[in-house]
């Protein structure tokens, strides 16, 4: 029977003998990105990956997530390590895809290698484990082309906007009783726990109005533009009233209006985010959002469609996993090495929707590269630091918590506290989600 000091040595040794694959993965899949729902080519390679090492994988979860087991020698608590499968749309990326524009500008190539890493190094010490590892590679974390994700939600082929809400919905988390992913952030130290995030929500906005010749008839027009330019000034009149400590985000895009510039525009749509703290903050920011949006509306007697979605939810480390982890990396990479963010990010992750139904930890790991992530410089120039140590930390994180008898694992679950059921965290969503048709004078002046 091995000691845990010699189960991670094992483990940290045959993550070094695949340290050159793990890197190549890296470099293959930045180099051939795909946005969220559509991340086939990438999640086919994470397939083979897995049959290469034994597993039997569950593919088309979720459109493209995939999911593998690896049993340990006793029934137990799953600790499931992820990373994610899709890019960014960042067209003036150096390995921007030429046709979409989708670039690995946030590091998730380096997720799914730390992820399939950390599968190489746990799989010869499973016989000695107390619990079973999933290593899942989940889609659509970027909250991107929100258009055309409310399009598949439209037509019931997905129920969120956002990856892992739908795995968790579809019950695919059901097995599984903690989770960790390391992305990619930080220039220094190796390692840095303490990462917290905003939650969000999406709307799809909609402005109707009558077209009419810009020229030679505006008064029979309604501009649809109109009504949102006004709508989107009254947004930006509620941004001094927000409180600091929400951080609250509010984003938008138009993303289609009119379709000649002679013509008064009939249709103007928006693509917008709203970003905050707590739930509370975000029914707050959102029912401002809707007022301005309405308010669009009437001035210029146009009607406007707003549907609401939950994009995530807002996410903190729980604090007995991240620091069973943090403990991990300071043994394995020494404590300096080891870091703790002291601000919270303004960004937002689905891992704040998977951390209410569960423990999750999300550390960020070294990239190489000192330029901001999400910018069109932005690459995981070091893959050693963003996707081999990762690995080895969290493999042996899992080996800390499913050795001897899993009583570490257990301790964990019972420590982070009551978590939410599938059917409350289905209702949760349900609540923060909206859809309404506001009649500001256009119907009604047609009939």
């Amino acid at each position: 029977m091995s000691t845990v000091a010699e189960l991670k040595a094992r483990v940290c040794a045959a993550i070094d003998r695949e340290a050159g694959r793990i890197v190549e993965l890296c470099d293959d899949i930045l180099r051939h990105p795909e946005t969220g729902y559509r991340e086939t080519r990438t999640a086919a390679l994470v397939a083979d990956r897995f049959t290469a090492m034994g597993l039997t994988p569950q593919t088309g979860l979720a459109r493209t997530g995939v999911k593998a087991r690896l049993r340990g020698r006793a029934p137990g608590p799953t600790a499931a390590v992820l990373g994610e499968l899709d890019s960014l749309l960042i067209p003036g990326h150096p390995y921007a895809d030429p046709v979409t524009g989708a670039a690995h500008a946030c590091g998730h190539n380096a997720q799914i290698a730390s992820m399939i890493g950390a599968g190489l190094g746990l799989a010869p010490v499973m016989g000695e484990l107390d619990g079973d590892v999933v290593l899942f590679a989940v889609p659509a974390e970027e909250c991107i082309e929100v258009g055309w994700r409310m399009s598949l939600r439209d037509k019931g082929e997905i129920h969120y906007t956002a990856g892992k809400a739908e795995l968790i919905a579809a019950g695919h988390f059901d097995d599984v009783d903690l989770a960790m992913l390391t992305h990619t952030g930080v220039a220094e130290p190796p390692l840095a726990f303490g990462m917290r995030g905003n939650g969000s929500l999406v709307k799809r906005v909609r402005f109707h109005g009558r077209s009419a010749h810009a020229g030679g008839m505006p008064w029979a027009g309604i501009s649809s533009y109109k009504a949102a330019t006004v709508a989107i000034a009254a947004i930006d009149a509620h941004r001094e009233f927000f409180r600091d400590t929400d951080a609250v985000r509010v984003h938008h895009l138009i993303t289609h209006s009119g379709d000649s510039v002679s013509a008064i525009p009939a249709r103007t749509e928006l693509e917008m985010l709203i970003r905050a703290r707590t739930i509370d903050a975000m029914r707050d920011a959102s029912a401002r959002v809707d007022r301005a949006l309405r308010g669009g509306a009437l001035a210029m007697g146009a009607d406007v469609e707003i549907t609401t979605a939950v994009s995530f939810l807002p996410f903190q480390d729980d604090a007995p996993l991240a620091e069973l982890t943090a403990g991990t990396a300071s043994a394995l990479l020494g404590a300096a090495a080891v870091g703790h963010l002291a601000e919270a990010t303004g960004g937002s992750t689905d891992m704040g929707d998977l951390g209410t139904v569960m423990p999750v930890v999300h550390p960020l790991a070294a990239s190489g590269c000192a330029t901001p992530f999400h910018g069109s410089e932005y690459v995981t120039a070091d893959p050693v630091a963003a996707a081999v140590v990762p690995a080895k930390v969290m493999a042996c994180a899992v080996v800390d918590l499913l050795a001897d008898g899993a009583g570490a694992a257990r301790s964990v679950i019972e420590r982070s506290g009551p978590k939410l059921s599938r059917e409350e965290f289905v209702r949760l969503h349900e609540s923060l989600s909206s859809s309404e048709y506001f009649r500001g004078g256009l119907l009604a002046d047609a009939e």
